[in-house]
């Protein structure tokens, strides 16, 4: 009954906010805003637009099959993004006192790490209404326009709460040069490196011994192989290319074999041009059928087989793979 009330109270707030438009937000407006170091205006702006954009999100659940709804899983994130936003709102006509903006840091702290499995919980949802009866094609349809419009929703929260909690709490940067989330001068090669590291330990915790990779840059504008630099934001490039490398590398030790002595290398090629950056990964993993590659971007989609789902909140246990979530989320990042 509580929970009753407390989403009846909540609709009101949700339907007020859904009626305004989410800020267009880009790397330049971040570094400017970063740069001004007003912790105020940063306060002042994410109460509003946090609201705004989590309901625009429970807009969205209007295209999701009524069945998922239903699902254990899906109404835990439910209560997740509930919470989160009674939080926020709780700032609502709250003056920016320093006690105040220090409260409204942690408590983006508390939501970021609250939401950090959303996505496998997702799949979980997902997982439990195929247990109901089999998911016919308009609820796939439908699915995967709803998982397009939340996930990349769920990207934008995320990186004004990073940018806010990394400027203005007790986390620092991963490196001094940054602005925040912004890496002015990131170097491409070493967040692949970092990525690659990341997926090979995920492998050699499943007792797999792992292909090395060989990383090459090029840069266009200088017509010379040098490193690559751009204004960027890391954690992107690295979920991106994560993905990818782990797919070549399972996609490798599948082809040749687990008794293997040796694994050909997987090949990175980063090449920055006048207007945009490529990351090229080729491996010898035997490539992808013609009929599965209409596939490979529908979520839930997997050649691995699905494992089970833990709701632990840790993330050493994540699947190597089988969820089906990997290269749809990596696309939305890109």
């Amino acid at each position: 009954m509580h929970l009753s009330r407390t989403v009846f109270k909540l609709s009101k707030h949700f339907e007020y906010y859904s009626k305004f438009q989410p800020t267009v937000v880009t790397l330049k407006s971040l570094i400017d805003f970063a740069v001004k170091d007003d912790i105020i205006a940063s306060y002042k702006f994410l109460r509003v637009e946090l609201l705004v954009r989590w309901s625009h999100m429970r807009k969205e659940m209007n295209y999701i099959p009524a069945r998922l709804l239903e699902m254990p899983s899906f109404k835990h994130i439910n209560s997740l993004y509930d919470q989160s936003f009674s939080e926020i709102l709780a700032f609502k006509n709250v003056e920016p006192t320093a006690t105040t903006l220090r409260n409204f840091t942690e408590t983006l702290v508390g939501i970021r790490r609250r939401h950090a499995d959303i996505v496998p919980t997702f799949a979980r949802a997902y997982m439990e209404m195929e247990q109901t009866g089999p998911v016919d094609l308009i609820e796939k349809n439908r699915l995967q326009y709803f998982y397009d419009r939340i996930f990349i929703n769920r990207i934008g929260i995320r990186t004004l709460i990073y940018q806010h909690t990394l400027l203005f709490g007790n986390e620092s940067p991963p490196t001094s040069q940054q602005v925040g989330i912004i890496d002015p001068y990131c170097d491409v090669a070493r967040v692949v490196q970092d990525a690659y590291a990341t997926a090979k330990r995920l492998f050699e915790r499943a007792s797999y011994r792992v292909p090395d990779v060989e990383i090459t840059s090029y840069n266009a504008r200088q017509n010379e192989d040098s490193q690559v630099t751009i204004v960027y934001i890391p954690a992107h490039i690295y979920h991106i290319t994560f993905e990818l490398l782990k797919n070549s590398l399972r996609a490798t030790i599948e082809r040749h074999g687990l008794d293997a002595k040796t694994y050909p290398s997987v090949r990175v090629h980063i090449v920055k041009g006048h207007e945009d950056l490529t990351i090229e990964i080729a491996d010898r993993g035997g490539g992808v059928s013609r009929s599965k590659l209409s596939h490979l971007f529908h979520y839930m989609y997997s050649t691995a087989p699905k494992p089970q789902i833990e709701s632990t909140g840790d993330a050493k246990g994540t699947p190597i793979a089988g969820l089906g979530y990997g290269l749809p989320i990596a696309r939305l990042y890109a």
